[in-house]
Formats: C-alpha cells, sequence, structure tokens
C-alpha cells in the first residue's frame, strides 16, 4: 500500500515540531501544508519541489494531489499545525485515502495548548486545583451546538480552542463564579506571543485591548495563577 505522512507542525515555533517532524519534512518531495496556521519558517525548511497550501483546497482537491503524487513513488508530507489529532479534520482525509489504497502514517506534534501552559507557566493538573483536563469549542459556523456551559460546572480546567472571535459570549455562558480565574493566550509560542490574564468577568475585554482578535486560546480555571492557585504538593517529592 503506498503511504502518506501526516506530521504535526507544532503550535507556531519552527524548533518545536519533533525530529521525526523535521526529518520527514526535510525529506518530503512534495508538501501539502495548512495555510496560515503553519509558521513559514517551517514551509521554508523542506525541501519539497511542491509545496501546495491547502488553505483554499477542497478535501477531494487535496485527496486527489496527494494520490497523484503517492502513486508516482513520492514522499509526500500533509503538514497540520499543532497536532493533527485536536480539531485536524484527519479522519475524513485519511478514510478517502484509504479507499484510494494510501495508508497514512501520523506524526504526532506538539499542540498549541501545552504552548499556552507554558506561556502561563503553570500546569493544566495541579494538585487540589484541578485533576483534569476538558478540551472544547464553541458552536459556530461547523458546529451546531457546544456544551461549554455544562462542562463548565465540572470545576476543571477548560481550555477553549477556536473561540476567539467570540470570547464574550463564550465567558458569558461559563457557569462558574465571576472571579474565576482565566486567561487568553495568542499564537503561543509564536514571536509575537501574546498573554493576558483575567478572570471570566473581565479577560475578554482586557484581550480585546491588547487587540486580540483571532488564533488565541481560552484558559480558564484557577491554575492560571500558577504557584499562587493554592495547589497541593506532589507527592513524587514528598
Amino acid at each position: 500500500m503506498h503511504k502518506i505522512y501526516v506530521v504535526g507542525a507544532g503550535p507556531g515555533a519552527p524548533d518545536l515540531i519533533t525530529v521525526r517532524g523535521m526529518d520527514l519534512l526535510r525529506r518530503a518531495d512534495v508538501l501539502i501544508y495548512a495555510g496560515s496556521l503553519v509558521n513559514p519558517g517551517l514551509v521554508a525548511e523542506s525541501g519539497a519541489g511542491l509545496k501546495l497550501d491547502s488553505q483554499k483546497m477542497t478535501l477531494t482537491e487535496i485527496v486527489d494531489a496527494v494520490e497523484e503524487h503517492v502513486l508516482t513513488g513520492k514522499l509526500v508530507v500533509r503538514l497540520h499545525s499543532g497536532d493533527p489529532a485536536l480539531y485536524g479534520a484527519i479522519v475524513e482525509q485519511m478514510a478517502e485515502l484509504e479507499r484510494r489504497g494510501i495508508e497514512a502514517e501520523i506524526v504526532p506534534g506538539v499542540s498549541s495548548l501545552f504552548a499556552a501552559a507554558a506561556a502561563l507557566k503553570t500546569q493544566f493538573t495541579l494538585r487540589d486545583v484541578s485533576e483534569s483536563l476538558i478540551v472544547t469549542r464553541p458552536a459556530g459556523a461547523t458546529l451546531e451546538a457546544d456544551l461549554i456551559p455544562e462542562l463548565s460546572r465540572l470545576g476543571q480546567t477548560m481550555v477553549v480552542f477556536l473561540g476567539t472571535e467570540h470570547m464574550e459570549d463564550i465567558l458569558a455562558r461559563v457557569e462558574c463564579p465571576p472571579d474565576t480565574p482565566a486567561a487568553v493566550v495568542y499564537h503561543a509560542s509564536w514571536p509575537d506571543q501574546k498573554v493576558v490574564r483575567g478572570t471570566v468577568a473581565d479577560v475578554a475585554a482586557k484581550a480585546r485591548v491588547a487587540g486580540i482578535e483571532r488564533t488565541a486560546l481560552i484558559i480558564i480555571g484557577r491554575v492560571v495563577e500558577g504557584a499562587a492557585s493554592g495547589y497541593g504538593r506532589s507527592v513524587l517529592y514528598s
């Protein structure tokens, strides 16, 4: 069976791609990458003779391009932002490729949510603060309904993807105290990274003042405060 490599590009900084991912990127004959979501430095790092921006390509066009080049023996890399497992829409691509006799090998990447934790200098799971991490997204053009109110009642760390345009609405709908710590992290790990801290009640307004309108994560929960969160000491160091 012919093969394509689906590679996670990491959160933004070019040196946060995995060693395996970088090796494939450099050896690729054909690179299909996720438009403005992938750092141009990574696209430039690729040795591919053909580079296709998938931002305006349909699923059929992407799969047709993969098939055309894989069947001629070329090494084709599909480069996704972050980790392909989170909001990457890879399963539908792989299903169509498999119908055409093409196998996909996935190379994980560093998700932007972990780069956001690094920017905040905190842990998403912190003893006596939060033992669980909720990853979700708001309803919108491609999702009829979400579970943001219900999930927010659990009192655990919540990271919201794809919600920057609707920050005010999202934070108005969460069902936790208004003084719950919250943060908005824009372009985590990119040179223009911005970190805005506040509470559920005021962080959206602060983020707008900072000029954040897109490509940011919303983090809700006491872990945002890091060392000031009142965490319990880990048993690892007891």
